[in-house]
């Protein structure tokens, strides 16, 4: 029996248990810069599919925490509590387009051309294991977004055919919006290096270009997940944001994902508000599945995910629509 006991209390043990609370996030002076690009052209349909939200483009920095005005820290204190405070700014640029890009009059059937360009600037605070998030984002829909002269000239530097509709384009329109944000980071498992969590989010967006609310979930498994928050993603969309910090050697993790959206108007589909223009009737309910890795080596997180949305306007043709968005983050 003393030898049975032994020998069982000489074996590996593979310890497999809830993961702890993280630490209060540490002081970070690490800055970090971000590109982004999303397409459908990266689609699990053969091919691509060149229409609906056909590509999106954003540059972002998000500051170190010594960067960060007091007034501001302590405003974000005293609204979400004890935490460390980041702002950041960026610039995104945002293309769709019908289904079929060879006609030159608005299909009314159809969604319409149209092109957002603006630039936010958001304040973040992160807590143990919750990132909040308070933007405003103020920009041009319409012609003013240059959203002709980047699809068309990327196409006729590629040899590929070009949108002939962008003169029926939803007409210039300034552009505001707000949003808050909370996303929450609960562990659930961890086998040695090994660990499981997940990042439920609740978003609120009001303005000009989309009124809508949302709730998500991400699920990842990985190494070193306490490094962030998840990948982000030009919204709408669950997003982690752009600021990480590297807790263990070569952090990864692979993820899937969901969320749902009630929206209440969306500038892109119903036209524009202070005049006529081409619009198509905006689908009120809107669910998204996702799937994607992330890895950070050396200062850099690259990240990539596919996402699959459920019809966003009445009359949309064919299944899931999907698209790529890929991002690579950098820190100074």
């Amino acid at each position: 029996m003393r030898s049975l006991k032994s020998a069982i209390a000489a074996m590996p043990v593979l310890a497999i248990t809830l993961s702890p609370a993280h630490a209060a996030s540490p002081p970070d002076p690490g800055s970090t810069w971000t590109i982004q690009g999303e397409n459908d052209s990266a689609s699990t349909t053969p091919g691509g599919s060149d229409r609906y939200y056909t590509s999106g483009l954003r540059l972002g920095w998000t500051s170190g925490t010594d960067m960060v005005p007091d007034s501001i820290a302590r405003l974000a204190n005293a609204v979400w509590g004890d935490g460390i405070t980041r702002i950041s700014l960026d610039i995104n640029q945002q293309i769709f387009t019908p289904s079929n890009t060879d006609i030159t009059r608005p299909n009314p059937r159809d969604r319409p051309v149209a092109a957002y360009l603006g630039g936010t600037f958001a304040i973040l605070q992160d807590a143990d294991n919750s990132r909040s998030v308070i933007a405003v984002s103020a920009g041009m829909i319409g012609p003013s977004a240059l959203g002709r002269q980047v699809q068309n000239g990327f196409h006729e530097l590629i040899h590929d055919r070009i949108n002939k509709g962008w003169g029926g384009q939803i007409p210039d329109e300034p552009a505001l919006e707000l949003l808050a944000e909370r996303t929450w980071r609960i562990g659930l498992l961890r086998a040695g290096p090994l660990e499981v969590d997940t990042l439920p989010s609740l978003t609120l967006g009001v303005g000009t270009v989309r009124d809508y609310a949302q709730a998500g979930l991400r699920v990842r498994f990985g190494h070193g997940l306490e490094s962030d928050f998840g990948p982000g993603r030009i919204r709408p969309g669950i997003t982690g944001g752009d600021a990480f910090t590297a807790r263990t050697e070569l952090p990864w993790y692979i993820f899937a994902g969901a969320n749902g959206q009630a929206v209440a108007r969306d500038a892109f589909l119903d036209g524009d508000l202070m005049r006529h223009s081409a619009h198509v009737p905006h689908a009120p309910l809107i669910g998204e599945m996702e799937a994607g890795a992330a890895v950070i080596w050396h200062g850099v997180r690259i990240a990539y995910t596919q996402t699959w949305q459920t019809h966003t306007f009445k009359g949309q043709r064919g299944g899931l629509f999907n698209f790529g968005s890929l991002s690579a983050s950098v820190r100074f």
